[in-house]
């Protein structure tokens, strides 16, 4: 969905930041969290933090941690695209969303469950983008944000809020997405220069957003994209990066070198930002934003999904027809040395009310992976078994 252009490189809501200002996010009690805390300069106060849980006579809360710490060889990843679960106040799900990840949940467990919010969880701010009247073809989404207990019953851990989506209702609509998050014990990641640091059973893992823009990290400033990925792998055993990118449309499939641009905003060079942020030590790289489902490589032993598509639309707020109604869950193994030990994409769609629906019939999202990858990358292509298994071409 079209939104506002990209504003120049900006910190959290807005205020100015420096060109590299790296923030490593804090765990909340001993493994949940995002808090950033982004420093300034020498001297000045941390540019955002998220207010401090506390329990009885203002006790900090000690949250539990994603698994109890403990060696293990390999730990398993998985991740979806585009979340949107309605959009308040007409076109909510039945049951205020209650059940609404059923069909899924299963196909979403892993140690590690991560999405992309396309939306805010707030009320209604007074200040939604699109203005009152809305303007044709602007779209602005919300939900409740009781429904952070959606995500969380889903079995969600992680969050992305850096996509077009996020400040639907301004600001003030975001820090209330960010309590939502939070009091629901949900991690998130996404503000500019933050580093979401998770423990998963005794492997760190750094999971960073980038978008094209204001108040996320620039997916179209290579340089400082690869300083804050650097600062992550210091930070963690795995880096995890997430990314909003790519045009958008049912003729978006491709991936193809260069620069694409939607309605007048640069969305970035899938390619060449993706090959970036792996040299510079990311693991993994998570993409959406195109609406639809694309290729994934393998580039210097790090598997690349340019897009995952749209995982859920409720209230019919993604379009159904066609390639766009098909997605996927995307699962990843790797050792804690980053090394890929396995992979797996279980293909979904969206039914007629935009809910997410296992398509363990008929595979069609993993049939179309599998089709892109060979077309778009050849020789670094995955391939996809019909088993669903991930791995690199021969």
């Amino acid at each position: 969905m079209n939104s506002h252009p990209p504003s120049p490189r900006q910190g959290l809501f807005g205020r100015p930041a420096l060109t590299v200002t790296i923030a490593v996010a804090a765990l909340i009690g001993a493994g949940l969290g995002g808090i950033a805390l982004a420093k300034r300069g020498d001297g000045d106060a941390p540019r955002w933090s998220a207010p401090a849980a506390s329990g009885p006579a203002g006790e900090p809360v000690t949250r539990p941690p994603i698994e109890e710490s403990g060696a293990v060889e390999s730990i398993t990843l998985s991740a979806t695209g585009d979340i949107i679960m309605g959009s308040a106040p007409n076109r909510l799900p039945a049951d205020a969303g209650n059940g609404f990840f059923d069909s899924v949940q299963e196909g979403l467990a892993s140690d590690l469950v991560m999405g992309n919010l396309e939306q805010p969880l707030t009320g209604d701010t007074g200040t939604s983008k699109c203005g009152s009247p809305p303007r044709p073809n602007c779209f602005a989404f919300r939900s409740p944000p009781s429904y952070a207990a959606h995500l969380k019953d889903a079995g969600f851990q992680l969050l992305n809020t850096a996509n077009n989506h996020s400040k639907d209702y301004g600001t003030q609509g975001y820090r209330n997405t960010v309590k939502a998050l939070e009091e629901a014990g949900l991690a998130h990641t996404g503000a500019e220069d933050q580093i979401t640091v998770v423990d998963v059973k005794g492997i760190k893992v750094a999971v960073v957003g980038f978008s094209p823009y204001a108040g996320a990290n620039n997916l179209n400033d290579l340089e400082a994209a690869a300083a804050v990925v650097t600062e992550a792998k210091s930070q963690a055993d795995l880096v995890v990066v997430q990314v909003h990118m790519g045009a958008e449309g049912s003729d978006k499939t491709h991936v193809k070198p260069g620069t694409e641009l939607f309605f007048g905003e640069n969305r970035g060079d899938p390619i060449k930002f993706s090959h970036t942020v792996v040299d510079a030590g990311a693991d993994l790289v998570v993409g959406h934003g195109p609406h639809v489902l694309r290729g994934m490589e393998f580039y210097q032993g790090k598997l690349i999904a340019y897009s995952l598509g749209n995982f859920a639309g409720g209230g019919r707020t993604l379009s159904r027809s066609g390639d766009l109604k098909y997605a996927g869950i995307l699962h990843v193994s790797l050792t804690k040395q980053g090394e890929y030990a396995g992979g797996r994409f279980l293909s979904t769609y969206l039914n007629s009310v935009g809910v997410p629906v296992r398509d363990d019939g008929d595979e069609r999202g993993r049939k179309m992976v599998d089709r892109l990858s060979a077309s778009d990358f050849e020789d670094s292509a995955v391939t996809i078994g019909d088993d669903g298994a991930i791995k690199p071409s021969a």
